[in-house]
């Protein structure tokens, strides 16, 4: 493979890419480029009104030239289901590390838009999802900072796989086609699990090889929690 097995792909991440967004990112992980936008209101879901708690949610869209043949566009509300597993990923993920309540009674809308695919766009969804997220709620909420406020923590997500019984870590197509095992693995600043998400293709995984996958993912995660540190701190 190109690469060595335990390097992530290089990732690029621009911070207040569109003006009209409060938290806007594009996120680059190799090929796969994510556009993630944040939008914050005051119109929350009609069971959540008058709680005092706020809500976070997601949408997904991969874009018709994200992949080499033409992707229908979802129409008339329609989303096939794997936009609608995408997106409640992505939607519990966030939430995970927000404090619904210190949020109180506002709505933070993340939006996904896939411009190239190449392999683990759920998780850079996540991961650029993350940014955008901080920075839509500090603009609604002066002030605010990770573990002192809304967002306790960072989260971040990668993919690892098994092939030829060798752990990758963060597939792009090409890996992820050839892959025996592949696992995508979400995880907070602090190293506590979020979701883990893992499948044999035609094939099955032992103990030693789930605790691979998951030490790799680990620091993969790792090294995107700093990257995104980074990000926030410019």
């Amino acid at each position: 493979m190109d690469r060595p097995a335990n390097q992530i792909r290089e990732v690029s991440i621009e911070r207040h890419y569109l003006k009209s967004s409060p938290g806007s990112v594009l996120y680059r992980c190799g090929e796969t480029v994510v556009l993630c936008t944040a939008s914050v209101s005051t119109s929350l879901p009609k069971w959540r009104e008058g709680s005092g708690k706020g809500w976070v949610t997601a949408e997904y869209n991969m874009l018709p030239h994200s992949t080499s043949s033409r992707k229908q566009r979802d129409r008339g509300g329609k989303v096939d289901g794997r936009t609608t597993e995408i997106q409640r990923l992505i939607g519990r993920s966030l939430r995970a590390v927000v404090d619904l309540e210190a949020l109180g009674e506002l709505a933070v809308n993340i939006d996904c838009d896939v411009l190239q695919a190449d392999g683990g766009t759920r998780t850079a969804s996540i991961t650029g999802g993350f940014i955008a997220l901080v920075d839509a709620v500090e603009s609604a909420l002066p002030g605010s900072q990770i573990g002192d406020g809304p967002i306790r923590d960072y989260v971040a997500a990668i993919s690892s796989g098994v092939i030829d019984n060798t752990v990758y870590l963060d597939l792009d197509y090409r890996l992820d086609s050839a892959a025996d095992v592949d696992m995508n693995i979400v995880m907070t600043g602090a190293g506590r699990f979020v979701e883990l998400q893992g499948t044999g293709e035609e094939a099955t995984f032992d103990n030693d090889q789930l605790t691979q996958l998951l030490a790799s993912g680990k620091q993969g995660i790792d090294q995107l929690v700093s990257l995104q540190k980074q990000a926030l701190q410019k």
